[in-house]
């Protein structure tokens, strides 16, 4: 297939153009910076929030993986990292639809809920967390996710668009990834909002690979979480100090993770296997 990537410079981009090449796939890349990696064959340097970059960019293709954004809450002015990250979705997941895209791949967040970066402390109603938990969010950044997830529905039902949102926790490889189980070890109750979730870079490529080539026809919201969580405590014990109260409704022995990622295993045929100790 010929396939977009949105936000190909990032530290996600470079893991899904590894794993696309590697499938023989022929890569389009957009970025705000140009893209300088040889698996990639067109590059288009430019904003997504500008019709005209979304639409030279997708000349040709088959399917889109979309990961194009302000991928953190970390901003001085909240109006403008919503704006631009709903504005940014709508482009590209309409342009596509407009154009005929079958398949469409984005990465939403484990935020869209509203726990990860809530302006107070706030709770899940009841915890493995699953897709249909009720969501909670209040920050900006949460809200994009979700508006997004909003915008893909309705990118399905207006052009037919075969539409997959990954929600994703923090994600990452190597000494990024070293570096945030050591904070989280540090300091577990600091990373109580994201219910200590991961994922390896290498995994989130690989579900990103199948979203594209697997998934059944419709508009999907997906978890997608390492097996297991950042913290070196075991998870009946992160339960009992930081969510008491939490209804639990599974079993959750050792390390497992918090969030539910059965629909992924069901709709994908994928389970992320990389786990804290591998």
């Amino acid at each position: 297939m010929r396939v977009l990537i949105t936000g190909a410079a990032g530290h996600l981009g470079g893991h899904v153009i590894a794993e696309l090449a590697a499938r023989g796939h022929r890569l389009t890349a957009v970025d705000l910076v140009p893209v300088e990696d040889a698996r990639v064959d067109r590059v288009h340097t430019g904003d997504l929030t500008d019709r005209e970059v979304v639409r030279a960019a997708l000349d040709g293709a088959d399917a889109v993986v979309h990961l194009g954004a302000i991928p953190h809450p970390k901003s001085d002015d909240d109006g403008r990292l919503f704006a631009t990250n709903c504005l940014t979705a709508h482009r590209v997941l309409d342009e596509a639809g407009r154009a005929g895209v079958p398949r469409v791949v984005a990465t939403s967040s484990l935020a869209a809920v509203g726990l990860a970066w809530a302006p107070r402390p706030l709770a899940p109603r009841y915890l493995p967390l699953d897709e249909q938990h009720p969501t909670l969010v209040e920050d900006p950044y949460g809200l994009s996710k979700l508006v997004l997830e909003e915008i893909a529905h309705a990118t399905h039902r207006r052009w037919g668009t075969g539409l997959v949102c990954l929600r994703m926790p923090f994600t990452g490889s190597g000494t990024r990834l070293k570096g945030h189980f050591a904070e989280v070890a540090a300091d577990p109750g600091a990373h109580r909002g994201g219910l200590w979730g991961w994922l390896d870079t290498r995994d989130a490529a690989t579900v990103i690979r199948l979203a594209l080539t697997t998934a059944p026809p419709g508009s999907h919201v997906i978890n997608v979480a390492a097996p297991d969580t950042s913290a070196p405590q075991p998870t009946g014990d992160l339960l009992e100090r930081h969510f008491p109260d939490v209804p639990v409704l599974a079993p959750l022995p050792g390390r497992t993770s918090l969030f539910d990622s059965t629909a992924c295993t069901r709709l994908l045929g994928f389970a992320p296997g990389r786990t804290r100790t591998t």
